[in-house]
């Protein structure tokens, strides 16, 4: 299934994706998406899917971020892709990326996330190295505390794309990398969220990024450094994930800071994240 947040005569709903993606059931017993995840399991959605109703063609709907307003910062990983890693090393002092075993977690603040089609402040008088980051991101379904690895697929909600933007100068001039990705409109989501019985686990999922047409970023989540078994399965054994964590798993190689010379956003520019079986996630800086 495909879960959106759309607009429609003023008001924010939540809704299901007919099978055709032609058009989308409104689901008005939901407040919103966390609601939704809180109180909803797979297989009642899927119940609610059959039963059907009246729908609303997609064409009459404004598409928003599936989980517009987080309740928590979003938990991100650094520098999980190994050609990512590899291709940044000259960006980062030695101590920054130096050998190391365990995953590199960071937080982003997001106080609404970006919709689909929708603008990205570029914070040009702030940010001289304006960057992008097609992510796969993970939603928990359910209270996540010290989940074992083989019970971690019982916690996953879906999946969804995230646009990890990022102010490469002000990443790089802190120890800690919260501010430079934290910038307002600095969280395209969407364009959906595909349950979790919907794809395979693991997910072995293609995903790329493309600006103003040209393929940068091209790899597989297969190719996680730390996978989604281990990333939930640690992070629950010392906080507990609540419905609706949006955990980002981290950017394949292919970043305007990896390319030489560097390749950094402009204002105009069109951002294109896809990732299989989910979609295609686009936005313009301004």
């Amino acid at each position: 299934m495909k879960l959106i947040t759309y607009l429609h005569a003023g008001c924010e709903s939540v809704g299901i994706c007919t099978t055709d993606e032609a058009a989308v059931l409104p689901l008005p017993q939901y407040e919103d998406m966390n609601d939704l995840i809180v109180r909803s399991s797979l297989a009642e959605l899927a119940q609610l899917q059959q039963q059907g109703g009246a729908v609303l063609p997609l064409g009459e709907v404004k598409v928003l971020a599936p989980i517009p307003v987080p309740k928590q910062d979003l938990i991100c990983l650094g520098i999980n892709y190994r050609a990512h890693s590899d291709e940044i090393a000259h960006s980062f002092g030695k101590e920054q990326l130096k050998k190391r075993n365990v995953p590199i977690y960071f937080g982003k603040r997001v106080n609404r996330a970006v919709a689909p089609g929708d603008v990205v402040d570029g914070h040009f008088a702030i940010c001289d190295s304006l960057d992008y980051e097609c992510e796969l991101a993970v939603i928990i379904g359910k209270e996540a505390k010290q989940v074992a690895p083989e019970q971690v697929q019982d916690y996953i909600f879906g999946y969804t794309i995230v646009n990890d933007v990022s102010a490469r100068n002000i990443q790089t001039a802190y120890k800690q990398w919260y501010f430079g990705k934290s910038l307002d409109d600095f969280t395209p989501m969407g364009p959906c969220i595909v349950t979790a019985d919907a794809i395979a686990y693991p997910p072995k999922l293609n995903l790329s990024c493309s600006i103003n047409g040209e393929l940068r970023q091209n790899s597989n989540t297969e190719l996680l450094v730390h996978d989604i078994t281990y990333i939930v399965s640690e992070l629950s054994q010392g906080m507990t994930l609540l419905p609706g964590t949006i955990i980002i798993t981290g950017t394949p190689g292919g970043v305007g800071m990896g390319m030489q010379p560097p390749c950094f956003l402009h204002s105009g520019d069109v951002m294109e994240c896809t990732i299989e079986s989910i979609g295609t996630l686009v936005n313009k800086v301004k």
